[in-house]
C-alpha cells in the first residue's frame, strides 16, 4: 500500500463472506496466478495488522511459491484469535515478497569444524 513496502498485498477472492472460526484453518483463494523467472521464489507472509488485531496468521509462514508453479495462489489462513473472523471479497489477507533463490552446493564431510556455540540449541546463547 506504500511505495516503500517490500510486500505486495494479496486480496481474498471469496465468492461470499467466509467465516474463520477460532482455531480453524481454511484455504482462501486470491484469484492470482504468477510466472516467476527461474532463480526466484515468492514468499507469502501474514499481515501484521490482522495478526495483532485479530490473531489471523498463516499456518505455513512464510509460504513458498516456486518459479515453476502455475496454479492459483491460495492463502492458508488460521484464526488464533479469541473470536470468529469474517473474510470478505477484496479484503487484504496476506502479502507477497519476491526473493532471489540461492542454490547451495552441498559437500559431505566426516566432521564439522568447531564453533563457540557447538551443538548448543534453543536459548543456548542466553538471548
Amino acid at each position: 500500500m506504500s511505495q516503500a513496502a517490500s510486500g505486495m498485498d494479496l486480496f481474498a477472492a471469496v465468492d461470499s463472506q467466509t467465516v474463520l472460526e477460532k482455531n480453524e484453518i481454511k484455504l482462501i483463494p486470491t484469484g492470482i496466478f504468477i510466472a516467476l523467472p527461474f532463480g526466484y521464489e515468492a514468499q507469502v507472509r501474514p499481515r501484521s495488522g490482522l495478526a495483532l488485531k485479530y490473531g489471523i496468521t498463516l499456518v505455513n509462514s512464510p509460504g513458498t511459491i516456486d518459479s515453476d508453479y502455475r496454479g492459483e495462489i491460495g492463502i492458508i489462513l488460521c484464526n488464533q484469535g479469541s473470536n470468529r473472523f469474517t473474510i470478505e471479497r477484496g479484503m487484504r489477507i496476506a502479502q507477497l515478497v519476491v526473493q532471489p533463490v540461492v542454490r547451495a552446493e552441498l559437500e559431505e564431510v566426516v566432521e564439522l569444524e568447531e564453533t563457540y556455540r557447538g551443538e548448543g540449541g534453543f536459548g543456548h546463547t542466553g538471548h
